[in-house]
């Protein structure tokens, strides 16, 4: 975003994110939550601005930009490129991005709790959930410590 000047914006408020102006587009979409760098390109080649520098941009061109990112299908985005495909509760696909991927995903994990599914229960014991060994791993924060015998007179 330029100002009156033609100075180059430093932060741009994007998505409910404070991006880094000096970013190309590609890289600044990829600072926003969930997004991936193959979502990024799409959005870019889709949108036509590849190659400008994030903070350079207008605000018509940010609104353009973020209208593609919150409405992917509208602007022939494929939906094999969606982070929530058949989401369980409606059947559509979607991409969800911010503080909606967060909540869905904090959703998610609550219904597997309730459910007492297999990865409900590693979540509740604070386990790992994907099936990685803890012989060895995952023991950090988990020590009680040991007492000391009290020195007797002896």
């Amino acid at each position: 975003m330029m100002d009156e000047k033609g100075v180059q914006k430093r932060i741009v408020r994007f998505i409910e994110t404070n991006i880094d102006g000096r970013l190309s587009i590609e890289n600044a979409l990829r600072r926003v939550r969930g997004m991936s760098f193959m979502f990024s390109n799409a959005v870019v080649n889709v949108s036509g601005l590849g190659g400008k520098i994030f903070g350079e941009l207008s605000d018509e061109e940010i609104k353009k930009l973020e209208d593609i990112v919150l409405n992917p299908k509208k602007h022939g985005i494929p939906e094999w490129l969606y982070n929530r495909r058949s989401d369980p509760f409606d059947g559509k696909n979607k991409h969800l991005t911010a503080s909606s991927l967060e909540l869905t995903q904090k959703i998610d994990i609550n219904e597997m709790k309730k459910l007492k599914s297999y990865r409900g229960v590693r979540h509740i014991l604070g386990l790992p959930v994907r099936g990685q060994r803890t012989r060895s791993a995952f023991r950090k924060g988990k020590t009680i410590g040991v007492k000391r015998k009290k020195q007797g007179g002896a």
